[in-house]
């Protein structure tokens, strides 16, 4: 810094000016976070918004006429006012950078937002698939996922038990865009960029997890693995951080000069008590099975604390001696602990007996696993048993099972046939016993060309889709996080092809689950055909263009074909799933999806109820997203099984009425400007119904996280 500091200096000698203002931007930069990452974060991130009317206020950008293909232009104008002139709509512009003016045809404007603006967000169903009885729904929705996670914030708040995501992993290929541009590998910000994308989307994903009980998933290669991780636990400090190493394509890519890639990483931040789950296996190779446990005698272990640190003072109650009858080798008894002024040969045996105590083999004294108390009842049980008695040497292994085996045998997981002539339990494993998984994964199930690409090739004959993950490495991996959560809602904002919500239909199947998700995706075409639609005349928003978008031509139709069993044209899925059960793909699923686009809507339009239509599948999602969604108040108020909506308060009774009609209502939507008619409606709901009042917690949800976005 010293050179620095004298060029400064020397600058404010020439013009101190343009010294001050170099000595500043300096100054700013050393206030920087002296450790973990650093980026930049000022650059606001824009978004296109085709398909959304153009209105005064907005913030535009012009379109190059069709036939082009030069990029567009990156201009942003504020349109100001408008005309009809000689039958074609006019917008009067303005540079709020430079003052200048223009007029330009509407329809050759987009709206264009960045994410320091107010959205206010609705849905417009553009299909559904009913299978699922009175199931609630998955659902898809096509948007540019800063905003959908942002609608989100008012619907799933804190409620959601797991997120997946496989954002683009910035290889300098074509697989990412920041602000409207395709990244290339030689941008000098390609990294800065990557993470000021990833962590304004992060930082909404902490707000939807329960903070109490969820985990948030995310994969990634080795192009920027490193600052992801750095970048997880600044953003998710004091949760639970760890990376899982999985192989994906054990031939590898060969590299000349370099290792082949056979793997990428998985991060799993943990928040609250959530905990990793037990698996078949291990994992990483076929050493274990938990099915092949069933009928075998549960495992046993030393008493003795086997961890460097357990040395005698380290836990004052674990030293203790365990009483052994000199004649049989079985325990007799068990002694007090004693403090480490003790001698341990003070301690004098009951007659007829000798004292074990945890020793190593060196001698040296260490530790049992257990205290007095606890290995007393273990005894009385049948949980504390002695081996290998060696009446020469006095000794004796002392052998207990373990509290999670304990647990089981109480559960009856376990089943216990008796005791045998030492005292201790017979038993055998009822049901499979789960394994730890270790945090290095290879399993051939895991593929992402036989599982990924194959399957999906067999679900859309003829469609293509760049690196679709395995069905089965997504699934094993919710599993651990969501088996003992039968109703989780797990969200997946990077959904690409839609394989998330495949495998959480899987993970229902098996179970009887009734887990949701919610499969947010933009419906970008793929970079090498848009060149080609743009020579033809076409643009982004035009129904052709559209049609071939990655939510409209890839996620929905393979949603909806696994669930149907038929591919998009009408004919059976060939083949059959071979994982944890087997059964035809053509079966499908007992599932319910529902299929949306975000709209952007205007706020007085909002509050005056005019929007509602578009307002109501937020209402149903946060709602539970089940049952019979209300799409209109024609009546002045309607219930439904999972909620209520009421505009008119003249018919409160009424309403009333007809929620406590409903016991699975839980949500009660109250229309009013009114605070004190909306607390007098507040005290009238039955008490497991919660109030929300409209639009006011509509309009002011976005608002605040508007202010949050700017910072």
């Amino acid at each position: 810094m010293s050179r620095l500091s004298d060029l400064i200096r020397e600058a404010k000698r020439l013009d101190a000016g343009l010294g001050n203002e170099l000595e500043k931007e300096v100054r700013h930069l050393q206030e920087r976070r002296a450790f973990g990452l650093n980026f930049e974060r000022h650059q606001p991130e824009a978004v296109d918004l085709y398909g959304r009317p153009v209105r005064v206020g907005d913030k535009v950008r012009m379109l190059p006429p069709r036939g082009e293909t030069a990029a567009p232009d990156k201009r942003l104008w504020v349109v100001t006012g408008g005309a009809t002139v000689d039958g074609q709509r006019r917008a009067d512009l303005r540079d709020p950078k430079t003052g200048d003016t223009a007029t330009h045809p509407v329809d050759d404007l987009v709206v264009v937002a960045e994410n320091t603006d107010v959205i206010y967000p609705g849905l417009v169903s553009t299909g559904k698939v009913e299978r699922g009885g009175d199931k609630p729904f998955h659902t898809v929705i096509n948007a540019e996922n800063l905003h959908a996670l942002e609608a989100l914030l008012y619907t799933h708040r804190g409620k959601v038990d797991a997120i997946y995501i496989d954002p683009p992993y910035n290889t300098g290929a074509k697989d990412w865009k920041y602000n409207n541009d395709y990244v290339e590998g030689d941008d000098l910000y390609r990294h800065s960029k990557w993470l000021a994308f990833m962590e304004r989307r992060l930082k909404l994903a902490k707000e939807l997890l329960n903070p109490e009980d969820s985990v948030l998933i995310v994969t990634i290669d080795e192009k920027e693995y490193l600052r992801l991780g750095l970048l997880l636990e600044q953003t998710f400090p004091g949760d639970s951080v760890e990376m899982v190493t999985t192989v994906i394509s054990a031939k590898g890519v060969a590299r000349f000069g370099q290792f082949s890639r056979v793997e990428e990483y998985i991060f799993c931040v943990r928040l609250g008590q959530q905990e990793v789950g037990l698996s078949e296996t291990n994992m990483l190779d076929e050493s274990r099975s938990a099915s092949a446990q069933i009928g075998k005698p549960v495992d046993w272990l030393g008493l003795r604390r086997r961890e460097p640190s357990a040395r005698r003072g380290a836990r004052p109650k674990q030293f203790y001696p365990v009483f052994v009858d000199s004649a049989s080798g079985f325990i007799h008894s068990v002694g007090d602990f004693i403090t480490d002024a003790v001698d341990r040969h003070s301690i004098e045996a009951p007659p007829g007996t000798f004292a074990v105590w945890p020793l190593l083999p060196n001698g040296t004294e260490g530790l049992w696993g257990v205290t007095p108390d606890t290995a007393r009842s273990y005894l009385s049980d049948g949980y504390l048993r002695s081996r290998n008695y060696k009446p020469e040497k006095r000794t004796v292994a002392v052998q207990y099972l373990p509290s999670g085996t304990v647990a089981a045998i109480r559960a009856g997981d376990i089943n216990v046939e008796g005791r045998d002539e030492s005292g201790g339990v017979i038993a055998t494993y009822r049901t499979a016993k789960g394994v730890i998984p270790k945090r290095v994964w290879n399993m051939t199930s895991h593929n992402a060309e036989t599982q990924g690409t194959n399957l999906l090739s067999v679900l859309l004959p003829g469609r293509r889709f760049p690196f679709p993950k395995s069905i089965y490495g997504v699934e094993d991996t919710l599993r651990f996080f969501t088996k003992d959560k039968p109703g989780a809602t797990v969200i997946d904002f990077f959904s690409g092809s839609g394989t998330t919500a495949q495998a959480i239909m899987r993970l229902n199947r098996q179970d009887g689950g009734r887990r949701t998700s919610i499969a947010i995706t933009n419906n970008e075409v793929a970079a090498d055909e848009q060149r080609a639609l743009r020579q033809r005349g076409l643009r982004p928003g035009d129904p052709e263009w559209e049609s071939l978008g990655i939510c409209d031509y890839i996620t929905k139709p393979r949603i909806e074909a696994a669930i149907t069993g038929r591919t998009p044209s009408g004919d059976p899925i060939k083949g059959d799933y071979k994982f944890t059960d087997e059964f035809p793909m053509a079966d499908g699923f007992e599932e319910n999806a529902e299929f949306f686009t975000l709209t952007y809507e205007a706020p007085l339009t909002v509050s005056a109820g005019h929007a509602f239509a578009r307002i109501a599948p937020l209402l149903w999602l946060r709602a539970g997203s089940r049952g019979r969604r209300i799409e209109s108040l024609e009546d002045g108020w309607d219930v439904a099984e999972a909620y209520g909506v009421i505009e008119r308060l003249d018919g409160l009774d009424r309403f009333v009425d007809a929620l406590r009609a409903q016991p699975e209502a839980k949500v009660a939507f109250i229309v009013t400007d009114d605070e004190r008619r909306f607390q007098s409606a507040c005290a009238a709901l039955p008490e497991r119904v919660e109030p929300v009042r409209l639009y006011e917690s509509y309009l002011r949800n976005f608002q605040i996280d508007a202010v949050r976005s700017s910072r």
